[in-house]
């Protein structure tokens, strides 16, 4: 399967979307606000094409073919024609109700619109549309050009074809699938990490165990390949922070309400790799 694809949202995570995409055959727009968010975001995309080359799991011909695919753009209109669209926003719901109401007055009746979001129910975010049996959840994972999951999730109205179309997307990047049959806040993955790191950090804030021994404890203990407060470093602090807050506003299960540190970390701007500074120090 390849058609045409629009990205909102140049990030980390939307570029990565865009990558795998092109790279799939698929035309693909890469929508964002500023001209400097677009730039970072191909720019991210055209290193990693490098790296592949350079590891030859990639031909050069191949890479080049699949830059000329994207187009970077900060024109939402630019999604019109899209088979599929994917939101990889700012994970809070406002944000996305933005982007969705102007996606659903914008893009063709048919068009499947996807959210990227980790947390939120798709159910809400799919509420401000007039097509919400076309919404539905397509969650990849971080780095998205070398992780292989896809977590699909059907919302309250998300019809068979719409959950169809998007697995049928995912499936065409490479990528395996999962799919959430109730549309409860943080679907499956996001509740199992979110429940690990906030454990893991009350023993680290409680003095239990340094960082380093929490995670060796998962990696050599459960067979994990990243203990949960490196997870949390290379995800964001600030990322899992909004998903585990959301699931426990969602949920009011106490196991998933955020430690105070976790609070504070994000007040300091100590968010992970991409501040330097989060559980340890980079």
């Amino acid at each position: 399967m390849a058609g045409k694809l629009a990205v909102i949202g140049a990030g980390l995570m939307g570029s990565g979307i865009a990558q795998v995409a092109a790279q799939s055959g698929w035309d693909v727009v890469l929508r964002d606000v500023t001209d400097e968010a677009l730039t970072r975001g191909t720019d991210s995309i055209k290193t990693s094409y490098d790296r592949f080359v350079a590891k030859g799991k990639l031909a050069a011909v191949d890479a080049d073919a699949a830059l000329g695919r994207i187009t970077a753009t900060t024109d939402l209109d630019a999604a019109a024609d899209a088979d599929l669209v994917v939101e990889a926003v700012f994970e809070k719901l406002e944000v996305k109700h933005e982007i969705f109401r102007a996606l659903d007055k914008i893009v063709r009746p048919d068009a499947v619109l996807a959210s990227n979001t980790s947390a939120i129910p798709i159910t809400k975010i799919a509420a401000v549309t007039e097509r919400p049996d076309r919404v539905v959840g397509v969650h990849f994972f971080s780095p998205v050009p070398m992780m292989q999951l896809v977590e699909l999730v059907r919302g309250y109205k998300t019809s068979d074809q719409a959950l169809a179309a998007a697995r049928e997307f995912a499936e065409s990047t490479g990528k395996t699938c999962i799919v959430v049959n109730r549309d409860v806040a943080g679907f499956v993955t996001t509740r199992l990490i979110s429940a690990l790191v906030v454990e893991a950090a009350k023993l680290y804030e409680s003095g239990v165990a340094t960082a380093e021994d929490i995670d060796l404890a998962c990696r050599l203990g459960f067979g994990h390949a990243m203990g949960p407060l490196a997870t949390a470093d290379l995800t964001g602090v600030d990322i899992l922070l909004h998903a585990t807050s959301n699931i426990y506003t969602e949920s009011q299960d106490e196991k998933f309400a955020p430690p105070e540190l976790m609070r504070r970390m994000v007040d300091a701007g100590d968010i992970g790799r991409k501040s330097g500074q989060g559980f340890y120090t980079y």
